[in-house]
């Protein structure tokens, strides 16, 4: 009786190590398995982080980038409207000069082509700075680039056409500088009964204060 009294404690303390052994490593092993997934999660996360904080930074060097080039390639933007207008005086002052004759006096025809001569000049001096000069004659008008100051009714042509340029249109770099001021094609008006045609209409001055 004593014999086995004595057996029973002995297999309960025989199994305890073994049941120990066997669940220590398990534990080990899931508590590191936790901690790694975790690390990986906040690693990603610090990813994710510094990935946005390095775009954000990348465009707003881009934008400094582009703002200080468009400073820079406009800074002259008023200058260069004012050349403008000097261009259009001097086409102005030739346009003024009688049109070639044969009898003309030959100080008047060197006279037109020495201001021929400094008009190309100039105009090659603006362009290679970037200042364009568009004769909208015979072009579909663009709001952008075209201001209508009359308006002509005309079978000749179709409706919105630029009829004839009172100004040319002036562009610094593609960016507008000063618009070409027009006269716009428009459908002619039905004739009245009995009206066989008679003297072309004349412009229509358009209400620019509306």
């Amino acid at each position: 009786m004593s014999t086995e009294q004595t057996q029973v404690p002995e297999d309960a303390a025989t199994a305890a190590p073994d049941a120990a052994a066997t669940t220590g490593p398990e534990m080990l092993m899931q508590a590191a398995t936790a901690r790694i997934a975790e690390l990986e999660a906040e690693r990603d996360d610090f990813r994710e982080k510094w990935m946005r904080a390095e775009a954000e930074t990348q465009n707003v060097r881009n934008r400094a980038r582009r703002e200080v080039d468009e400073t820079r390639q406009y800074a002259v933007q008023k200058f260069a409207r004012d050349v403008a207008e000097a261009a259009e005086n001097l086409r102005r002052g030739l346009d003024s000069l009688p049109p070639p004759a044969e009898d003309e006096p030959s100080i008047v025809g060197r006279l037109r082509e020495g201001f021929e001569g400094v008009e190309r000049s100039f105009l090659g001096v603006l362009e290679r700075n970037g200042i364009q000069r568009e004769d909208p004659t015979g072009k579909p008008f663009d709001p952008n680039l075209h201001q209508a100051m009359a308006e002509q009714p005309t079978a000749d042509a179709a409706p919105g056409t630029v009829l004839q340029a009172w100004s040319p249109a002036w562009t610094l770099n593609g960016r507008l500088l000063r618009p070409a001021m027009v006269v716009v094609a428009k459908a002619p008006e039905a004739a009245a009964p009995g009206d066989h045609g008679g003297a072309a209409e004349t412009p229509r001055t358009l209400d620019q204060t509306a």
